[in-house]
């Protein structure tokens, strides 16, 4: 199984950055733990600051068997990002460190919350394992496998 794990703006300073709010580990022990829980499945790993680069990746990664994506701001802002999910055929989660809808009221509408097949927030780094075991379980169901 192949999985890219996409973080948008700012998560880049995960660790450092408002760590009330984020938590104090960084994308590289998020790389760990995933490739530690799920030893089996295939990870890519990126982070962009820039809108178009999130594009281009998605794209590269159309034919991946899934996709958990942290969009950070442009979650609330970009039609761009909302077209590039709904182009391609890998199954997109949503996830956020932070429960978006206990924030300000515009970070309560996702633009890329209705092209993808599942909305995680608020459960920190833990987010990031439940969308994969998601993913997971929704490849087992295309391939006929456990209904549950």
């Amino acid at each position: 199984m192949r999985v890219l794990i996409l973080n948008g703006p700012n998560l880049n300073l995960l660790g450092t950055r408002e760590p009330d709010t984020y938590g104090t580990a960084t994308l590289a022990d998020l790389e760990h733990d995933l490739r530690a829980y799920f030893p089996n499945i295939q990870f890519r790993f990126e982070q962009s600051n820039h809108e178009g680069r999130l594009i281009d990746v998605l794209h590269e990664e159309r034919g991946a068997d899934g996709i958990v994506f942290n969009a950070a701001a442009y979650t609330h802002t970009s039609i761009a990002l909302r077209d590039a999910i709904a182009a391609i055929e890998a199954p997109v989660i949503e996830v956020h460190l932070s429960n978006v809808h206990a924030r300000e009221s515009f970070r309560h509408h996702s633009m890329i919350a209705s092209v993808c097949q599942g909305v995680i927030a608020g459960l920190g780094m833990t987010g990031y394992r439940l969308a994969t075991e998601a993913l997971q379980a929704l490849q087992q169901s295309e391939q006929g496998g456990n209904q549950s």
